[in-house]
């Protein structure tokens, strides 16, 4: 008998009105979504595109890293659709969240408890409270800095202050981000030094079917230059020598992630930016190209939804 594929479960469950908490099918399914900083656009519209087809109730668990965290948790508000564009909004560019000039009084170049206690609270208002309560369960992964292990962070979120934190570990990048981010005792960078796809994870707690939201081409490769690890040397021996050995070998997982979800299993598919999709930097403040991308990886979602290849753009 052939396995149910993951687009099977999502329109069998969106047609029977199938519900988190009471569920009329065995199967566990989660959505894993890829980091990357900005390049989390291409995410953003493909976590709107899901919104848009009624589709996220058909989800029992959400894991995300770095930007893909922060996507995960927008969808899990409920209010996808009207924040998840906000990466390309003037106001949020505007709101000082990225700044070289902090480095100059020895701040972090990308201050994330600005963005988490001021962006979010003040200028797009995240709804942490519906998180927390939403039967959708959320899982944010982040690097614990002593041993480099990529680790959920759901059993320690219990209230607002925890998940914010929580949102912080999982995209705090290492020396750009500052010092690590400290909860449940222990330290944390950013989850995509070691586990930039957080697939495994969702498979290792249990899934049965993963839908994984990339944000890279199948063309475009990530390994750290030789300048990099020099620069971040000294920070990882200070802060967490377990990350920077899992920032030395990330390329290598993100080959065997390529690998592992090409193979076009059914229970593991993918949605990524189309070939010939602009590249993000993922620090980048071209905001007409953060926009191309979440409007580019919205009609990549529609074309996986479809049973379609998606297009170039």
């Amino acid at each position: 008998m052939t396995a149910a594929s993951v687009l099977d479960v999502l329109i069998a469950r969106r047609e029977h009105g199938s519900r988190p908490g009471a569920r009329r099918d065995d199967f566990r399914l989660a959505l894993a979504i890829e980091g990357g900083g900005n390049r989390a656009a291409y995410s953003a519209g493909m976590a709107i595109a899901l919104a848009e087809a009624d589709l996220i109730d058909c989800l029992d668990d959400v894991f995300g890293t770095s930007g893909g965290a922060l996507n995960g948790a927008w969808l899990l508000t409920g209010e996808g659709e009207r924040w998840l564009p906000s990466w390309a909004w003037p106001e949020v560019a505007a709101a000082g969240v990225t700044d070289p000039r902090r480095l100059l009084r020895g701040g972090p170049l990308v201050d994330l408890r600005r963005l988490v206690e001021h962006v979010y609270e003040q200028v797009t208002p995240m709804d942490f409270d519906a998180i927390l309560t939403n039967p959708v369960r959320f899982h944010p992964v982040a690097t614990d800095a002593r041993t480099g292990h990529a680790t959920d962070l759901a059993p320690l979120i219990e209230d607002r202050s925890s998940l914010q934190a929580a949102l912080r570990a999982s995209a705090c990048l290492p020396l750009l981000g500052g010092r690590p981010v400290h909860l449940g005792g222990r330290a944390w960078l950013d989850g995509g030094l070691a586990e930039p796809v957080p697939y495994r994870q969702a498979l290792a707690s249990g899934a049965t079917h993963v839908l994984v939201l990339r944000t890279r081409r199948e063309d475009q490769t990530v390994a750290p230059s030789r300048l990099e690890r020099l620069a971040l040397a000294p920070y990882f021996l200070a802060h967490g020598r377990g990350a920077g050995r899992s920032h030395a070998s990330r390329h290598r997982g993100y080959a065997a992630d390529d690998r592992r979800l090409a193979t076009g299993a059914p229970t593991l598919a993918q949605v990524r930016p189309p070939a010939g999709a602009p590249s993000v930097a993922r620090l980048s403040r071209d905001l007409t190209a953060i926009s191309e991308a979440i409007e580019l990886g919205r009609r990549s979602m529609r074309s996986f939804l479809a049973g379609t290849p998606a297009q170039r753009p």
